[in-house]
């Protein structure tokens, strides 16, 4: 790699963010005051592009001195959930087209017979070739590459832009799948060429295939995203490569992103939960639940002993797997612009609608005529009216409440106010759900957990969260709505690769193994020296998929290292299906499904208690007292402090109830709770059980 071109990490780094209301940076300046720069803008949802410039700009520190930009991106995200996807054709074995359909027998719905399924790649698109592989690797019919010429000149003719080769196991044995690559290559127009094993070498044909083809669909789209903000960068004097995080909470150059295109799905909740693990060490806590509530969404996960959980089975939609590592995330359709209704049966139900940035909650004053959560905290006395964010002037609480009494208050048999209590309850029941599904769910006490919130609307729920799900104690960090930008600046690289063997432990070939997973590791390292950064040390994590054959379910195994034994594998397994169902099978055996590997750049420390200026600590917590205002909880209202965040003593103990309000985000204390800060700027609740 040419030094030359390689960014520091001790320069000036951005870290953007998009969400799907709010588009958020933080800029840590690298010179002799190191001072924090935020800015959070609306997002540009019809070119996001424009919302990442426009942040920067609001910085006012100019583009060209930035040494690196990292950019959380939710392109692909939402191409895929709103199936804005490019026109993409496929290549596949004779008579398994109609796989990426038929998947896995499963219904929209779970009960009744009403739903509607609609393929990444149309049925007309597909294009069924002749060639077989058998699941060993051998060879049953050989590749016609006629009919793949053929096939490539009329998928071109339908005016497909991408190209997805996907064949029978050919995880085993990628001969003819790489063979069509070449031929296809010689008359495609483009490099959107994408192999399902180059991708995904697992076996499952549905899976694999979905992913190959929800790759190949975003690859145009982000590709002309990335060159897009690219060329806008460089106008502004930004002539470096800047990087991408992907889903699994690693970044990647922008330059090589398109490759695996997939990847950068969820981009965005992933850099929340590395933003969460890192902050969440560095104050001493090691076991986590992330609660990231937007004005879209709340996205929840699982960290355990320092380390978010990966998934390579994550499912964003129905019928809609993508078998690439990512950061397990939970999401749930409630966030502060989720729309509140009475429906037909009279129940009051919360999302997942969405009033999103435009128009937005009644509160911010354009237009908006729905009732959301946001405009509920607001009637409340939780959010300051005077000081919503991008809303010019006070908001109009007597229209949010006239609104809350005419939609909800009404049908319900409430005023304005037990209404907007009523939306609060109801929000917080369908969050909580989702904590309790990577909790709960997953064999794990809630109890054992601390709750991290962030997000522009986390901390206002947070608390009462936390005692309903009998959390002791609530994080939230120094900056919680721009922490997902902070994941963009304090992310690892990191690579990931699945390579499928599917065989019984007491046969399989341990040397094939131990070949597995060191070449996995040194593609890894082959990737990170390619980056344009430097990290300070390479981990290398290596695991297992495993289950007891007869079973389908799989269970994610650790391993010591690149050349573990037999026995030690044999060991491993049984000690991880005991501690997930507490039940041994000595007399079944054990499965080896999928090798993996994980490489890992780790870059630089950070310090976070910058984030918040110390110059601009008030001695005093009263000299941080900005007024005194009546807040509802729990059906009475309650004269409550509210403090400035920046102005809080660094030694701060403050008793609920308290509101405490920053640029980018509201924490409510609720009577009882009790709070003080760390060397970071944390502010640590502890929750009491009423």
């Amino acid at each position: 790699m040419n030094e030359k071109n390689a960014a520091t990490l001790k320069g000036t780094v951005a870290g953007i963010d998009v969400g799907g209301t709010f588009t958020d940076l933080i800029l840590v300046d690298g010179g002799s005051d190191g001072k924090v720069l935020l800015a959070k803008t609306p997002t540009t949802s019809d070119n996001q592009a424009s919302g990442v410039l426009n942040a920067l700009t609001q910085t006012g520190f100019p583009i060209a001195g930035i040494d690196l930009i990292v950019h959380g991106t939710t392109t692909t995200t939402n191409a895929v959930l709103e199936r804005r996807l490019a026109r993409t054709g496929m290549i596949t074995t004779r008579g398994f087209r109609d796989v990426i359909e038929l998947g896995r027998r499963t219904r929209p719905q779970p009960y009744g017979m009403t739903g509607r399924f609609v393929p990444v790649i149309a049925r007309d698109l597909r294009v069924e070739v002749t060639q077989r592989m058998e699941a060993s690797g051998a060879v049953r019919e050989n590749l016609d590459e006629d009919e793949v010429r053929a096939a490539v000149a009329d998928l071109l003719s339908r005016g497909c832009e991408s190209l997805v080769i996907h064949f029978l196991h050919a995880y085993a044995n990628p001969a003819h799948e790489l063979r069509a690559a070449e031929i296809a290559a010689e008359t495609w127009p483009n490099d959107h060429i994408t192999t399902g094993h180059s991708l995904l070498s697992e076996a499952r044909e549905f899976e694999r295939g979905v992913t190959a083809a929800v790759n190949a669909s975003v690859q145009p789209i982000l590709e002309r995203y990335v060159l897009r903000l690219r060329d806008e960068l460089r106008r502004r004097g930004y002539e470096r490569e800047f990087l991408v995080m992907n889903g699994n909470g690693g970044m990647i150059s922008a330059g090589k992103v398109t490759r695996e295109a997939a990847k950068t799905v969820m981009s965005g909740p992933a850099s929340g939960v590395m933003a969460a693990a890192y902050t969440a060490r560095r104050a001493g806590f090691a076991n986590v639940v992330t609660y990231d509530m937007g004005g879209t969404s709340t996205d929840v996960a699982l960290i355990r002993d320092g380390q978010p959980a990966v998934s390579n089975e994550i499912e964003i939609e129905y019928a809609m797997p993508i078998h690439v590592p990512m950061v397990d995330v939970h999401t749930v359709g409630a966030g502060g612009g989720s729309i509140a209704r009475v429906n037909d049966a009279g129940l009051l139900e919360i999302g997942p609608q969405s009033a999103g940035a435009v128009p937005g909650p009644i509160c911010y004053g354009r237009g908006g005529e729905e009732p959301t959560v946001s405009d509920a905290n607001l009637l409340l006395g939780r959010l300051n009216a005077k000081k919503l964010l991008s809303v010019e002037g006070a908001a109009d609480i007597d229209r949010v409440r006239a609104i809350f009494a005419a939609k909800l208050g009404e049908k319900l048999g409430l005023d304005a106010t037990g209404a907007a209590g009523a939306v609060l309850r109801i929000g917080n029941v369908k969050m909580a759900g989702a904590i309790r599904m990577v909790s709960v769910a997953k064999g794990h006490d809630p109890r054992d957990f601390s709750l991290f919130a962030f997000g522009g609307a986390g901390p206002l729920h947070a608390a009462a969260l936390a005692r309903e799900l009998g959390i002791p104690r609530v994080i939230v960090p120094a900056r919680p709505g721009i922490t997902n930008a902070l994941g963009c600046i304090v992310a690892d690289l990191r690579h990931d690769f699945v390579r499928t063997l599917n065989r019984p432990v007491a046969s399989v070939d341990m040397e094939e193994v131990h070949a597995v997973l060191k070449q996995q590791a040194d593609e890894g390292m082959a990737q990170i020296d390619a980056e344009v950064v430097r990290p300070e040390r390479v981990d290398i994590i290596h695991s297992a998929d495993m289950q007891f054959i007869g079973q389908t379910h799989l269970l994610n195994v650790a391993l010591p290292s690149a050349e573990v034994d037999r026995a030690t594998l044999q060991g491993l397994f049984e000690a991880a299906y005991f501690a997930r169902f507490k039940v041994r099978l000595p007399e079944i055996r054990a499965n080896l499904v999928n090798l993996n590997t994980s490489v890992i750049g780790v870059r630089a420390d950070l310090d976070l208690s910058r984030l918040i200026d110390p110059a601009g600590r008030a001695d005093r917590l009263d000299d941080a007292k900005t007024e005194t205002r009546p807040v509802w909880f729990a059906g009475t209202w309650h004269d409550t402090p509210v403090y400035a965040r920046e102005r809080l003593p660094l030694d701060v103990e403050i008793a609920g109830p308290a509101i405490v309000e920053q640029m980018d985000a509201t924490t409510v204390l609720e009577p009882g709770d009790r709070a003080c800060a760390d060397r970071d700027g944390n502010l640590i609740i502890e929750v009491v059980r009423h």
